[in-house]
């Protein structure tokens, strides 16, 4: 009995030292990621006072770049958030590309067999040592299982985690300053919007959820009945929270007009068909792909379309959306008071919304709302300046009634966006909201592209 009590004391001594020691290795690495931060702050402020002061926008896009995976992101959040930010750090932030040098294959074969336990070989048929693509937070690899089949390998890049809590722990600790130095800034909850991007990217580095979602994603394509959409298929067994081993699609993405015409004689209804689908999945899905860039979308050799990487997804409450509808709609009549509404729906907020106060403020943007087409809201390209300020003053006006848009606003109006540009390279004729092929509140019924067919 002695002996077995000394084999457990001794078992929970050892995973006491190995639960400390990593606490002090995320510590050390914490501690060092901040003075990196330190570090690239002060080279870029010393540069400024040598005489280096390109623009404050351009100046902060190089210095997120210079400062990596979380800033990068945000830095994209940025790019894509035309609501909430200044027209001219929305436009140079779409040069800040998610795209890092790749690492050396020696890492994707000790991160896989640290994680999956086995020797490279013995998992795989085959690997290729040249990555597909190679990102802040994971790089992708061909490869084909032990039977045959191709799939793509999606492995972590060493760190990123931890990277994350402590770049954001420092922005959280540095936006609640702010906000008590500068109590007006406090209605647009810096740190409400830092807390919420934590919580996505951190989702984002746990490949399990994202294996999840691909199968929940391809169960509501089952159970809605469209056979036209597809995602790929998780192997599960080659699987974990930093590798994720999945189905290799073929094809190509959906804005490359030359070759897609060699898959499809309609391109229009290739991009109704994917339309259909997202919007479906807004009420019939438990979330929507809230990434469906040119990357993401594919139009695969046998016809079907293929929506890929399911790391950033968004949930929306079915209030929400029915008031982001209704907000485009009245922005394109003109209908003040239902404007009003529709913000007190879509935003989120602790204190009841005096309704008629809030539609007397917008009243005031009137003469900048009159023959504004609901759909520029949502064309960036074609309208930045108007749209970008229009859209702003209306966020201003939200927030001294106490309304802050959830980050499911910013994330819905970036698909939007990206569904625009689909439109301006497949069907520039189209207009998606008007559109009677396109079903934007449930599953389309027997139009051409619809979901059922």
């Amino acid at each position: 009995m002695s002996n077995q009590s000394d084999i457990k004391d001794m078992r929970a001594w050892l995973a006491s030292e190995r639960s400390g020691t990593a606490l002090a290795l995320n510590t050390l690495r914490g501690g060092a990621r901040i003075m990196e931060t330190v570090g690239v702050l002060g080279r870029q402020g010393l540069s400024w006072l040598l005489g280096d002061r390109p623009p404050m926008p351009a100046l902060l896009r190089t210095t997120f770049e210079s400062l990596g995976t979380t800033y990068i992101k945000l830095g994209q959040f940025i790019a894509s958030s035309p609501s909430i930010f200044p027209e001219e750090y929305v436009q140079e932030f779409q040069r800040c590309l998610d795209r890092t040098p790749a690492l050396p294959f020696h890492y994707i074969r000790e991160t896989i067999e640290a994680e999956l336990g086995q020797p490279l070989e013995s998992l795989y048929q085959s690997v290729d040592p040249k990555p597909l693509a190679s990102a802040s937070i994971a790089q992708v690899h061909a490869a084909k299982l032990k039977n045959g089949q191709d799939v793509v390998i999606k492995v972590q890049r060493p760190g990123v985690r931890n990277v994350l809590l402590t770049d954001f722990n420092f922005l959280y600790f540095a936006a609640r300053i702010t906000e008590r130095l500068a109590p007006g800034l406090s209605k647009s909850a810096i740190s409400g919007v830092i807390e919420e991007l934590q919580a996505g990217m951190l989702e984002e580095c746990d490949f399990i959820k994202e294996a999840n979602n691909l199968t929940e994603f391809n169960a509501f394509l089952e159970n809605t009945g469209n056979s036209r959409a597809v995602a790929p298929t998780p192997v599960m067994s080659h699987t974990t929270t930093r590798v994720l081993t999945m189905e290799r699609f073929f094809g190509v993405p959906l804005t490359d007009m030359n070759v897609l015409r060699k898959y499809t004689d309609d391109p229009a209804e290739t991009l109704i068909t994917a339309l259909n689908t997202w919007f479906s999945s807004l009420m019939l899905c438990d979330f929507f792909h809230a990434d469906v860039h040119a990357g993401n979308l594919m139009l695969l050799e046998d016809g079907r379309i293929g929506f890929i990487d399911f790391g950033i997804v968004g949930r929306i409450r079915r209030e929400a959306w029915d008031g982001m509808a209704q907000f485009f709609d009245a922005i394109g009549r003109g209908d003040i008071r239902q404007m009003a509404e529709a913000m007190a729906v879509i935003g989120m907020t602790r204190e009841e919304v005096d309704v008629n106060a809030l539609a007397r403020d917008i009243e005031q943007l009137q003469g900048s709302l009159v023959n504004v087409d609901p759909s520029s809201l949502v064309q960036a390209d074609r309208n930045d300046k108007e749209v970008n300020r229009l859209l702003m003053d209306l966020v201003k006006i939200g927030e001294n009634h106490g309304i802050r848009f959830p980050r499911e606003f910013a994330l819905l109006l970036k698909q939007f966006l990206y569904f625009d540009r689909y439109v301006q390279v497949l069907a520039p004729e189209m207009d998606m909201f008007s559109d009677s092929r396109v079903d934007m509140f449930g599953i389309a019924d027997d139009t051409p592209g619809g979901l059922l067919h």
